[in-house]
């Protein structure tokens, strides 16, 4: 068989190599530190097995051009930059990698919580620049606060864990309830509009499909309290971008806001430089995105809330547990829902 990586990094390369040895896996191997997508393809037209990242784009024409593919595995938990139905279609197995970093995203989501308490961004600011002032540098507690965890997976039950740990009311919003956290952390399930209104934090913890697109936007998001935090470690889309500008510019969600990702990760800049021409929607999208980088109760970080050494780890050791599984039984370990 032909394995193809893409998007590796040279350290992954030399984990991802070693693991293959220890399992006595002699296959071709071949990696890329691009990621795989309409334009990179043609390198891995004989693929039968794939492993991406979230950056590839695996639609029908990717994989329309791969005939021999028999299986996908994404090194994440998401998997909305694969067409699994139409995969599926043609008996292509398609894998991915959960709950490698519960406890990471969680632990990353409280440093972003904690930053924005304490005004860490406007503090470090001012210390680079040699001004040692606590003016204007009054933080918040967070013990007694009300946390409002949207989506209680394994990501979102970690945070209740460490929540609780903090001393703060839990309100949660999911589908199902998670009997454990209610009867351990004294969690309460709430709707979502009550838990945006009655939450002094509101964190989002949930994967992104046609149901959570834009599920906290510039309708429910004037729900939350004027001082109230958000959150969002998930996806970018979950959170309508236009919402959180709307809501920064009136003056609302003076707690702050922590982003992992955002609604869009395409710069100006780089869409001028491909050439390519920028659409009046991308310039606002920049724009709104520019604007947020420049307020100093705002957070945004390049997708880095899953990345410690520790987590990385086990993402590429569960990538490679579901090629062994599918080379040995035809099924992978952790197939997609």
């Amino acid at each position: 068989m032909k394995i193809y990586f893409f998007g590796i990094e040279d350290w992954e390369k030399l984990h991802i190599e070693r693991r293959l040895r220890e399992k006595g896996i002699n296959e071709e191997i071949y990696f890329y530190k691009e990621p795989l997508d309409l334009t990179t393809v043609d390198k891995a037209e004989d693929a039968d097995i794939v492993s991406v990242f979230i950056y590839s784009k695996l639609d029908k024409q990717v994989i329309d051009r791969m005939p021999s593919l028999k299986l996908i595995v994404t090194r994440s938990s998401g998997y909305d930059h694969i067409d699994v139905d139409y995969a599926k279609e043609k008996g292509i197995k398609v894998a991915h990698v959960p709950g490698y970093g519960n406890n990471t995203v969680a632990e990353y989501t409280f440093a972003l919580i904690l930053a924005l308490a304490r005004k860490f961004k406007p503090m470090i600011e001012n210390i680079t620049r040699g001004i040692f002032t606590r003016e204007n540098m009054m933080g918040m507690d967070i013990m007694g606060k009300t946390i409002g965890i949207v989506g209680t997976g394994r990501i979102g039950s970690y945070v209740a864990k460490i929540a609780y740990g903090f001393g703060m009311k839990i309100l949660a919003y999911d589908r199902s309830k998670n009997q454990e956290l209610i009867e351990k952390y004294g969690v309460e399930y709430v709707g979502l509009e009550e838990l945006l209104s009655k939450s002094d934090i509101v964190t989002v913890h949930l994967p992104y499909n046609r149901a959570t697109h834009f599920l906290i936007n510039r309708f429910n998001i004037k729900l939350m309290k004027l001082d109230a935090m958000l959150i969002n470690t998930s996806r970018g889309e979950v959170v309508e971008l236009e919402a959180i500008v709307e809501a920064l510019k009136e003056g609302r969600l003076a707690g702050g806001v922590g982003l992992d990702t955002i609604e869009t990760e395409i710069t100006t800049e780089e869409e001028l430089l491909k050439g390519t021409g920028l659409t009046t929607l991308k310039l606002k999208k920049a724009a709104e995105a520019k604007y947020l980088l420049s307020q100093e109760n705002v957070i945004v970080s390049p997708h880095l809330a899953y990345y410690t050494k520790d987590a990385s780890e086990r993402i590429l050791d569960i990538t490679i547990e579901n090629i062994e599984r599918f080379m040995k039984e035809g099924e992978p370990a952790t197939p997609v829902p």
